[in-house]
């Protein structure tokens, strides 16, 4: 049993005619999967909304209908054009004995000392991460601290994180996700330096026997 479930009923209506569906209130759905053969349901819209913004995309949900129950990711939400109102939703039934790969959210957590010191400046990866796991092993997104970036040019590697057992991340292991980067003013200020320093002439030093001067 998961944390999210929504009572459905079956649903004889297809193509064209779930029109009448939406004007009643209703939201079409289709549930298939690798062992599920595609199931046609429905469900009042409300529930739906409320659910899908709790669960959001990374979450089990439980789909009971007709005496079954299908333990389903979201697949799609397919919404008007101009309203915006959800007209179809598509539901993948998992197996919860196989591995599935799909991308989990990255949340940046903590404080970096450099950057609070205004040493530098954050600069981030990307904003989900590709994995592999188990359907019970799901979680709502990756959380990074970045509180052990306490110098500049300190950095968090996708190499550098641990899951879990059982939880591979397919991403590329040197991949960024997060670094302390110089700051534009510190940046102009070496330059600067280095400028000034490549102005000066050096001194040149003559070596071997000074030429006899002409009298």
């Amino acid at each position: 049993m998961t944390d999210f479930s929504l009572e459905a009923q079956p649903r004889t209506v297809t193509g064209k005619k779930v029109g009448q569906l939406r004007r009643n209130g209703l939201v079409p759905m289709t549930v298939y999967g690798p062992k599920t053969q595609p199931v046609n349901l429905q469900v009042a819209y409300r529930p739906l909304e409320i659910l899908l913004s709790k669960a959001g995309g990374t979450n089990l949900i439980d789909i009971n209908a007709d005496g079954k129950t299908y333990t389903v990711l979201v697949r799609e939400v397919q919404r008007d054009v101009i309203t915006r109102k959800m007209i179809h939703i598509d539901l993948f039934a998992l197996d919860l004995t196989a591995k599935l790969k799909t991308d989990i959210p990255v949340r940046y957590v903590g404080e970096s000392p450099a950057v609070q010191a205004k040493q530098g400046v954050l600069i981030t990866g990307p904003s989900s991460l590709h994995v592999e796991l188990l359907p019970s092993a799901l979680m709502e997104y990756i959380e990074i601290d970045i509180a052990s970036l306490k110098t500049v040019g300190a950095a968090i590697f996708v190499g550098d994180l641990k899951l879990g057992e059982g939880i591979a991340i397919l991403n590329d292991p040197e991949e960024l996700l997060a670094r302390v980067s110089q700051t534009s003013a510190a940046r102009s200020e070496v330059d600067e330096a280095m400028e000034e320093a490549g102005s000066v002439e050096p001194e040149v030093i003559s070596k071997g026997k000074a030429e006899e001067e002409d009298f």
